[in-house]
């Protein structure tokens, strides 16, 4: 059996195989959030390891957890765990979607510079992510900063409290702006920059490395052997596209959970000068551009949720399918936005409405929208002479046939469903499988276990409407929120 443990954001979901990759269990525990100002995000990296420890019991009622040969995990990125030299936590763990460090990437976007900063990194700083929220807590909360002696990322946390061992991926890593990409090791002028020393970072792998085996104090704890190998695993995109098979060259992948993300497997690093896409490694041990948007699903839920009153979604589909949205556009920007334009200040807005649009017109708006999000993120990668041809759709957003028959037709690829929906949690089986020597490396594993179930062809005609939308779309949205550009 293989084991992986998948940290998210409201919850930790430990995921269960036979030899073969097939799931056949899944326990999943919940926790909360810290709100404490508004913009700021924060849990309690405690929670994490409690609910670790509370999902791996409860598969060991029906298993026999000493049977389970490799275990990894997938985690939400970018979140920032700070540990004292007695191994206590310093402060509450500082989330991906937290945006108190608005002053932070100001600073090193533009005093330190982009150019720079992509030199240094392959990236430019973006409010998500790690290095800002630590010059945050430097110039914040500096005495909290001096006691720092070990600097994690939230799957790393619950890796060390199973393992004992102090490590990271190079995929996770990629999203702390401390990390060279292209050469994979940690970056000394961006450290230098954090005021932080090598001694405090973990020590980094391939995500389908072993780092250790299971101690025996949490092999105690749990009823998981010590002769189970601890694979480290890596960020929840990255393993996530693992778990959909998008790890070969020009393969897309599209995540249309909370956030929206565009995920393209590369062989090589690619140099975007301008940042307004992530280049970062991937868990295969190769490269990936993403581009991402704060509020895709999350953007279609607030609008059935908390505006139209309902969780009827089969209905709102129908109505979406009935309805034009003629010269209607809605921007997705809900809580800012990532890429292309980097801008946390931006927000949605529909554009053109009119007394003519009923509500059958607003909710196809909204699905456009976001869809047109998506488009621009594939024309950013598009011009990285990334070309695929089919994307495979996972998140909330993929049980929607509707959605992913406009996605298809505004993406003009084709997109299909696959025959799992565990995602990160499989992808860490995956990396638990190669890290054990049962696939020679991750490409083969996805091509055994992960398959097509149903594809979406685009239709031309209505591409061609989409495309001509789409350009209205942009226009208005580049007047109002500017892409960002690579100048310092």
């Amino acid at each position: 059996m293989f084991l992986g443990i998948d940290v998210g954001t409201s919850s930790l979901k430990a995921v269960l195989s036979d030899a073969h990759g097939k799931i056949i269990a899944t326990e999943s525990v919940t926790y909360g959030i810290s709100l404490p100002k508004e913009g700021w995000v924060e849990q309690n990296p405690n929670d994490w390891y409690q609910a670790e420890v509370i999902a791996i019991k409860q598969l060991g009622k029906k298993f026999d957890l000493s049977k389970i040969i490799g275990v990894s995990f997938c985690g939400q990125m970018h979140g920032l765990v700070l540990l004292d030299k007695n191994d206590r936590i310093i402060r509450p763990a500082i989330l991906w979607n937290d945006n108190r460090t608005i002053d932070e990437c100001k600073w090193l976007n533009e005093k330190i510079g982009k150019t720079k900063l992509v030199k240094y990194t392959g990236n430019i700083a973006f409010t998500g992510f790690t290095a800002p929220k630590i010059l945050w807590v430097r110039n914040h909360e500096y005495q909290l900063f001096k006691k720092i002696h070990k600097i994690m990322l939230p799957k790393d946390y619950t890796a060390y409290k199973m393992s004992g061992i102090f490590a990271s991926d190079y995929s996770d890593s990629s999203g702390t702006l401390y990390l060279d990409v292209q050469h994979k090791k940690w970056s000394n002028p961006m450290l230098n920059i954090l005021n932080i020393k090598e001694t405090q970072l973990p020590k980094l792998f391939d995500s389908y490395q072993v780092i250790g085996n299971v101690s025996s104090t949490f092999a105690k704890l749990t009823g998981m052997s010590t002769k189970t190998k601890v694979i480290i695993g890596g960020g929840d995109q990255a393993v996530g596209a693992v778990g959909t098979g998008t790890v070969d060259n020009n393969q897309l992948s599209i995540s249309l959970g909370t956030s929206g993300v565009v995920f393209a497997a590369s062989q090589n690093f690619k140099l975007i000068p301008s940042g307004v896409m992530h280049s970062f490694c991937h868990a295969n041990g190769r490269y990936h551009i993403m581009g991402v948007m704060l509020s895709a699903a999350g953007a279609f839920d607030w609008w059935v949720k908390n505006i139209l009153k309902t969780n009827d979604y089969d209905t709102i589909n129908k109505e979406i399918k009935n309805h034009t949205a003629d010269n209607l556009y809605f921007l997705p920007y809900l809580t800012g936005e990532r890429s292309p334009i980097n801008n946390p200040y931006a927000r949605g807005e529909f554009h053109k409405l009119s007394l003519n649009h009923v509500r059958g017109d607003m909710s196809r708006a909204v699905l456009e929208g976001i869809n047109f999000g998506l488009l621009d993120c594939l024309n950013s990668i598009s011009a990285l002479k990334i070309k695929p041809k089919i994307a495979c759709v996972i998140g909330g957003g993929a049980k929607s046939d509707i959605w992913l028959q406009m996605l298809a037709d505004i993406l003009n690829i084709k997109v299909s469903k696959i025959n799992t929906a565990e995602g990160g949690a499989l992808g860490a089986i995956i990396l638990a499988m190669v890290g054990t020597n049962q696939y020679d490396n991750v490409s083969t594993a996805c091509k055994h276990i992960i398959h097509d179930t149903k594809t979406f062809i685009p239709n031309v005609k209505k591409h061609k409407h989409y495309l001509n939308k789409f350009k209205n779309w942009k226009e208005m949205r580049n007047k109002l929120y500017p892409p960002s550009k690579s100048t310092d």
